[in-house]
């Protein structure tokens, strides 16, 4: 039994300088003690399962006197049923360290995971890529959710939203999840089993791709085979054929390119300004024009006579029946040629529609590109549901969405590997001044 000392006051405790361990009374063994460098810790010795032991209460004076004395009691009380106190303490620490790390959320473990292996990607871009899809297709559903709290429900429910309409990304996306999910699961942060896996599990809630069949999402071209399309758009001629392309060059809706008018558009601020008036969200939108569509209004501005850029019968509006049988047409023609034609392999290969280019470029933006999602929605017109954020974002975008839509018109302008296994440029270099 520890020698009871009479209680020392919080003053006398401050007046001990003496190097060595201080009783300082009121619990059984409680010291003070007192390093040549003047640190001071409380300590209490006691004995447990039948061996002396001095288990630390903190440092003086972060742990007061008086607090100091309340813990040494609580240690005393446990020793008497029986609990060590030191392993105690390690079980309560991890607990409260296996409570902390369950709520690490999606987005956080999405970052240590990419941070862990990008170095083992070959392609620099890897890691941005990773980062750009996953903040267009999950981050807004369960990125700030704990990942111990994500369930199949969830996965679900964000797949299904683009499983049907861009199959190849929705793989791509359950694939990273899961991937993200296992390291979170290796880490201790979340148990049981993958919700994000496929095999004997997602694969017997969402339909094979083999299975789907068309619906009423518009049929979209795989942003590989742009090159290959763009070369055919342009060699077609003909003022549908231009307004597609000016459609495809700006992601802009195909009615939102067909009743552009010339008072629209500032060739010297490379800038294209669609009144709120003719936008589905009626709010003015201010488009980013690429050197390739500034070169295109530019030779198109040399012969016009009328209101419409791109201009009808008699000077009207042109139809969006036009701009889809110019669609019609090159897949005919790639047909003829022994292609496979420009169609959708994810809507049992129908013929991709003039509206279907806008996801062909959320696809690219999302996949190839580096740039965040709230800069791509902004280019599609899109609103975000934050209106403060959206209001920000509309004013401050500009620069990137510049360097977004070159890129865009850019990657157009390039075929994928040719027979020969080259890349060709199908319209030259493009200087971009």
């Amino acid at each position: 039994m520890p020698k009871i000392t009479t209680p020392l006051s919080e003053a006398a405790v401050r007046r001990l300088k003496n190097k060595g361990r201080h009783s300082v009374g009121g619990v059984p063994g409680l010291k003070l003690q007192i390093t040549k460098q003047s640190a001071c810790s409380w300590i209490l010795r006691a004995t447990v399962d039948g061996k002396v032991r001095d288990i630390g209460l903190g440092n003086y004076p972060t742990v007061p006197l008086k607090v100091a004395r309340v813990a040494a009691t609580d240690m005393q009380l446990q020793i008497q049923r029986g609990i060590d106190p030191l392993t105690e303490r390690q079980r309560r620490g991890d607990e409260l360290a296996a409570t902390r790390a369950s709520r690490k959320t999606f987005n956080e473990c999405a970052q240590a995971y990419i941070a862990s292996v990008e170095k083992q990607w070959k392609n620099p871009k890897t890691a941005a890529q990773w980062e750009s899809s996953l903040d267009t297709y999950v981050s807004p559903s369960i990125g700030k959710l704990a990942v111990s709290d994500i369930t199949t429900a969830h996965i679900v429910a964000l797949l299904e939203a683009i499983w049907t309409t861009k199959t190849e990304t929705a793989s791509r996306v359950r694939s990273r999840i899961e991937s993200i999910l296992a390291y979170a699961t290796t880490c201790g942060y979340r148990k049981g089993d993958n919700p994000a896996r496929w095999k004997h599990h997602l694969e017997t809630i969402l339909p094979s791709p083999a299975s789907l069949k068309g619906n009423k999402h518009h049929a979209a071209l795989s942003y590989a085979d742009m090159g290959s399309f763009m070369r055919d758009l342009r060699s077609a001629g003909g003022i549908a054929s231009k307004a597609l392309e000016y459609s495809i060059l700006t992601a802009a809706r195909s009615g939102e390119a067909r009743g552009a008018t010339w008072v629209e558009i500032d060739l010297n601020a490379k800038q294209w300004t669609i009144p709120a008036a003719r936008m589905k969200a009626k709010k003015e939108h201010v488009i980013p024009l690429s050197g390739q569509a500034v070169t295109l209004l530019t030779e198109l501005q040399k012969t016009s006579q009328g209101v419409y850029v791109f201009p009808g019968q008699r000077g009207s509006m042109l139809s969006d029946m036009t701009m889809g049988k110019v669609v019609k047409r090159l897949h005919s023609k790639a047909i003829e040629r022994g292609e496979r034609g420009y169609v959708d392999a994810h809507m049992d290969g129908r013929v991709v529609t003039p509206h279907g280019f806008r996801s062909t470029f959320r696809d690219w933006a999302a996949e190839v590109s580096t740039h965040p999602r709230d800069v791509i929605e902004h280019a599609l017109a899109h609103q975000l549901k934050d209106k403060a954020e959206a209001a920000y974002q509309r004013r401050t975008s500009i620069p990137k969405r510049i360097i977004l839509m070159q890129e865009w018109a850019d990657y157009c302008d390039v075929m994928r590997a040719t027979d020969s296994g080259k890349v060709t440029n199908i319209s030259g270099t493009h200087k971009t001044s």
